[in-house]
């Protein structure tokens, strides 16, 4: 072979080389682009680890039992975007009724909106102690989403360890409240809770 046969030769394996090169980019940017939108939804949401601390501190100590509820809570629905801090005790005058009052926060905020919530209970008797409840929030759009009634999930009640956790779903939103100890039992009855903005003795 002459030099001028190698020459040309070398010249087309580079065009080659330079064509095959081109026609990976558009695959690149499409693998680029889909992955663009997990990122973002893990900045849009929390992870497990910060949840467990968020729940740990809140309640003042992380249990086995919190954490295998929060463990459980990300194995079924994902990552949260948002979650409620609040107390909630029984009327006083009232069997049978739980009020709750709680802030909302979502990710990439420090501060939110109160909530305050009412709904069927036999957990309390009246007039007893307040109990602390953590409620997880899935797919939440904005904030002001949350302020609507709640049905409970058949069959998503769950204890270990001396905490519980069940699920509340509407329009594709979920609610997960997380409870220890005396607050187990006011989760165990609920049909429904009803979450608005302002402080209301109407549970329905």
């Amino acid at each position: 072979m002459n030099p001028n046969d190698l020459i040309q030769r070398r010249q087309a394996l580079s065009r080659i080389g330079s064509a095959v090169s081109l026609a990976s980019l558009p695959l690149l940017s499409l693998q680029t682009a889909e992955a663009a939108p997990a990122d973002s939804d893990d900045d849009k949401t929390y992870d497990q680890e910060s949840i467990l601390k968020a729940a740990g501190d809140f309640f003042g100590n992380t249990t086995e039992g919190l954490a295998q509820v929060i463990a459980k809570a990300f194995r079924e629905q994902g990552r949260p975007n948002a979650y409620i801090k609040g107390e909630e005790a029984s009327a006083a005058l009232t069997v049978g009724l739980r009020y709750g009052k709680g802030e909302l926060l979502m990710k990439g905020s420090s501060h939110g909106p109160l909530v305050y919530w009412a709904g069927p209970s036999i957990g309390f008797d009246a007039g007893a102690n307040a109990s602390k409840v953590f409620t997880l929030v899935y797919k939440l759009p904005h904030a002001s989403a949350i302020y609507q009634r709640f049905p409970g999930v058949d069959g998503s009640l769950y204890y270990v360890g001396g905490a519980g956790i069940n699920y509340q779903r509407k329009h594709g939103i979920t609610l997960a409240p997380i409870r220890l100890g005396v607050g187990l039992r006011a989760g165990a009855s609920v049909g429904y809770l009803h979450y608005r903005a302002h402080k209301s003795v109407n549970p329905f």
